[in-house]
């Protein structure tokens, strides 16, 4: 299992020393800031349209994927509560400890976990299914009222409404599955592209994430206000207990206790809840300018202390 990490710290360590030795020829953050840019609005998108428009958005109707879907949103809602209620964050920086909570990494580590584990990554891309169908909109929506003093109820629904309009990730996801309920085949030229294009968008996440490290951006002009060191941390290290302890025993009391699922199922769902956080929530924040500070960190972090509670997950309940 250990495998499926090498790619994700070797990528990051590259970025890092990317920035460390100004490999690129322009300035770090100038850098770190195009290729996030990259990524969010051409990258992720094309990655995402294709995946969805190769997927059978009917795998959503399975009761597996309910004991994850709850544990996943209620941890992303705790953290979101405990961002603005007791951080005193705004909504839209809020949504970016919510998602960085609850929101696991089900691609470039999950898929190696899951065939490692599990033997396939059947249920995985069930979970990608629902991460990109239902909470990446709930997550851009909220963290696209950025800006926005006290709107009233009109303002925050036209927000809301043009949302899509402005987001090429939503864009391309509706795109996606319309194509894929409509049994639509792209061709083949235009499918083989948007795969290459696809394809960088893991790698070139990883890598902006390394590049962070070393442009260390200040979360206070940012937020508009101080943070204290201490106050950030103990954010971080709640958002890392909720994504890799409360989320997987949260799925599994569902899995077992209430849903009462096989044995290999109850695996899938744990094992799968007990990922790390995913590196959109660095892209995310990036994107719309919040706090990348605690994003990135929130990643990292979790990264490391998801190996544990992944190998305990494999270890009892395999």
């Amino acid at each position: 299992m250990l495998s499926a990490f090498i790619p994700i710290w070797l990528l990051t360590a590259l970025g890092y020393l990317t920035a460390r030795f100004n490999l690129v020829g322009a300035g770090a953050a100038d850098v770190e800031a195009v290729l996030g840019r990259f990524v969010f609005r051409v990258a992720m998108p094309a990655s995402l349209f294709g995946m969805l428009a190769r997927s059978d958005l009917h795998a959503l109707a399975n009761t597996s994927i309910v004991a994850f879907g709850v544990s996943s949103l209620a941890c992303c809602g705790l953290g979101l509560a405990l961002g603005t209620r007791v951080f005193g964050r705004d909504v839209s920086n809020g949504a970016v400890v919510g998602m960085a909570s609850g929101y696991v990494n089900s691609a470039n580590l999950g898929i190696p976990v899951a065939i490692q584990v599990l033997g396939n990554a059947v249920f995985l891309s069930t979970v990608i299914l629902f991460n990109t169908v239902l909470v990446t909109p709930i997550v851009l929506t909220l963290m696209g009222l950025r800006g926005e003093a006290s709107p009233g109820a009109r303002q925050r629904l036209r927000s809301i409404a043009l949302l899509p309009v402005h987001n090429p990730i939503i864009i391309a996801s509706a795109l996606g599955a319309l194509v894929s309920g409509t049994h639509f085949h792209v061709p083949a030229d235009v499918s083989s592209a948007l795969s290459l294009l696809g394809g960088a968008a893991v790698p070139i996440a990883l890598i902006t994430l390394g590049m962070s490290l070393r442009v260390d951006k200040a979360a206070a002009p940012v937020l508009g206000e101080v943070r204290s060191r201490k106050s950030l941390l103990a954010e971080t290290g709640i958002s890392i207990v909720l994504k890799t302890a409360l989320q997987p025993v949260l799925a599994y009391l569902l899995a077992h206790y209430v849903l009462n699922l096989p044995a290999h199922d109850v695996l899938a769902v744990t094992l799968c809840a007990a990922l790390p956080t995913a590196q959109n929530v660095f892209i995310y924040a990036s994107e719309y300018a919040l706090d990348t500070v605690f994003a990135r960190n929130a990643v990292i972090f979790s990264t490391v202390a998801s190996m544990a509670g992944l190998w305990t997950v494999a270890a009892v309940l395999k």
